[in-house]
């Protein structure tokens, strides 16, 4: 992959700054842009260029496009829980960003687009959930990504730009922001309780996910880029073997951090879907995708990163536009 040039947003994120780094080892010059929206900036790799912008303002950074072979949109405003409650901060993050790039890089003359979207697209239909699904969002997030997918679909196919879309699960690892009260929800455990505080859990925890280990994702968007047989495709990314409720999640960071478990039970937020499983299969076959870092790995290579870096307080650094009963009060009260 020498002497090409890849341009990553949302570089100081987990995906982001994992993606550029990968990218940089395999011989791509690579440019990176982010607004520090949600990320930190050691979390930017060095010897890349880059530059603080945001994705909804081309002018920040259409001059890093010229020459760019491949874009991977990895910013966004990942919030979907807040997005119930801060929609449009959401939306202009997460949809508006990805119209304001894709048309800059179709401007620009950018061979391939490889965006990241979620699994809020599936909303809540029968798990596991499979990229033949029609996707139906439920929040305000789910929403803004399908839209942005929508929308990059549409651009693409009239300028033939090649694009693929990944949907990543729950993604961890070293570099995730662990002092964001927003989003996390493994990362906001570890930094409570390695302070000594009980976990915060939503309704009765009963709600399950599968989580991804961030170089298990890497290598799957890695492929999304580079590989030209495959393009137009949607593929999710992440483990669908190891399922674990929000209940067993805090019990195993628990037993990993070493304190006795007595989590701290509030209302469950508006419009969460209980049951969020994709099914692999697709990615297995396309990308030769398999688990390499288990849940109970991860999770522990989190909290010895955490650890070293230093347990934090909270920064609720988002606006909440709608403040009703319904808006948890662990965020009115800044309770977390």
């Amino acid at each position: 992959m020498p002497n090409r040039i890849a341009l990553v947003t949302g570089v100081a994120g987990l995906l982001g700054s994992h993606t550029a780094r990968t990218l940089a080892d395999a011989g791509y010059e690579v440019r990176a842009i982010d607004n520090m929206l949600g990320g930190y900036k050691e979390n930017v790799p060095e010897g890349i260029e880059f530059r603080l912008a945001d994705c909804r303002l081309p002018d920040q950074y259409a001059d890093l496009l010229t020459g760019v072979d491949l874009v991977y949109h990895c910013a966004a405003a990942p919030y979907e829980g807040l997005s119930v409650f801060s929609p449009l901060l959401v939306h202009e993050h997460t949809c508006g960003s990805t119209v304001a790039l894709a048309s800059a890089s179709i401007a620009a003359g950018v061979g391939r687009f490889v965006l990241l979207s979620s699994m809020a697209r599936y909303g809540r239909q029968q798990p596991p959930f499979t990229e033949d699904l029609t996707p139906a969002p439920v929040d305000p997030y789910g929403v803004a990504k399908y839209s942005a997918e929508l929308t990059l679909r549409s651009l693409a196919d009239i300028h033939g730009m090649e694009y693929n879309i990944a949907v990543p699960h729950n993604v961890i690892g070293p570099g995730q922001r662990f002092d964001d009260p927003y989003r996390n929800v493994a990362a906001i455990m570890i930094n409570r309780m390695l302070r000594g505080l009980q976990p915060i859990v939503y309704g009765d925890g009963s709600q399950r996910r599968c989580f991804s280990f961030v170089s298990d994702a890497v290598s799957c968007l890695v492929r999304l880029g580079t590989d030209p047989a495959l393009t137009g495709e949607v593929v999710n990314i992440g483990p669908d073997e190891e399922t674990v409720s929000i209940l067993e999640l805090a019990e195993l960071i628990a037993e990993l951090v070493g304190l006795p478990l007595d989590p701290i039970f509030v209302p469950g937020r508006p419009l969460e879907v209980h049951h969020a499983i994709c099914s692999s299969d697709k990615a297995r076959r396309l990308l030769d995708y398999r688990t390499r870092v288990p849940l109970r790995e991860g999770l522990a290579e989190m909290v010895e990163w955490i650890n070293l870096q230093g347990p934090r307080e909270f920064d609720y650094h988002l606006p909440l536009e709608i403040i009703t009963a319904r808006t948890p009060i662990t965020w009115t009260r800044h309770l977390i």
